[in-house]
């Protein structure tokens, strides 16, 4: 499949004798390096946390859980979490079907009579604006993803920030090609070949799947960067449909810049209309 789509030199050896991260055992040791250092927040993920993990998070700091539908908000809550991140499925990397305008105020309804838990919104928020309308619904704040990655402190090639760029919003699209689980990310002819070709034997269950595109992919971001074109298209990464709304690469600071500045101008245009009346 990826020979065909113009790499000749892929990396096929996926065994690892390594314990996942997913494994159990493996988190909470993960974890306990983690709070090793001083971190503020622990999040977490695809589920309610065990709840040795929330114990730990009280003790070190601040538990979080980010939610994708009014459910997993309310057995978060019960379980413990201090901190709910109800993301959209305009997030990228793992993320549900609610959209993030429907989800926040579904989730502060859903746990208002349970405990009084800020909720953060997420999912496609890239600017002030944005962030000044999720708070106009009730959350305490934003949780951001895709708008760092076009900086140039972010983990991301080059490349890959040149086809934030290019890209719309309907170039982050929700497959499972990457981990076994709905994930979006940029679309490329990996995305497109896993999941339209009729050669394709369909998605892994994770974490088996990650076992098979991470090492792939890495080789196709050497490929890119050594100058190989067809490597270059294949490239991709978690993003969300925010990725529409990337002009340039900014550095992290001037993103917290604009935000700012977005989000004052957003208020004083709510306020204008109070006053017009």
């Amino acid at each position: 499949m990826l020979e065909n789509a113009g790499v000749q030199v892929i990396e096929t050896e996926i065994s690892d004798e390594r314990q996942q991260p997913f494994d159990p055992e493996t988190a909470l040791r993960v974890l306990e390096a983690a709070f090793e250092h001083p971190i503020k927040l622990i999040a977490n993920a695809l589920g309610v946390p065990p709840p040795a993990m929330i114990e730990m998070g009280k003790k070190h700091g601040v538990p979080a859980a980010l939610v994708g539908a009014k459910e997993h908000a309310i057995r978060q809550v019960n379980a413990g979490v201090d901190i709910l991140v109800a993301q959209g499925t305009e997030a990228g990397g793992h993320c549900g079907e609610v959209a993030t305008m429907v989800l926040v105020p579904e989730a502060l309804a859903a746990i208002k009579n349970i405990r009084d838990v800020p909720v953060l919104a997420a999912g496609g928020i890239m600017n002030g604006s944005q962030m000044a309308a999720c708070m106009a619904m009730g959350a305490a704040g934003v949780w951001t993803g895709s708008v760092w990655l076009a900086t140039t402190e972010s983990e991301t090639s080059e490349i890959f920030r040149q086809k934030m760029i290019e890209a719309s919003s309907r170039d982050a699209v929700r497959v499972r090609s990457r981990t076994g689980k709905p994930a979006r990310q940029l679309r490329s002819p990996w995305t497109e070949s896993w999941e339209r070709s009729p050669e394709s034997p369909g998605a892994l269950p994770m974490p088996l799947m990650s076992l098979v595109s991470e090492n792939a992919l890495r080789s196709v971001e050497r490929a890119a960067a050594g100058g190989n074109d067809k490597a270059r298209d294949l490239v991709t990464y978690f993003v969300g449909q925010g990725v529409g709304l990337v002009e340039n690469v900014r550095s992290a600071t001037g993103v917290v810049q604009d935000f700012k500045s977005e989000f004052l101008e957003a208020v004083e245009r709510m306020n204008a209309l109070l006053d017009d009346e």
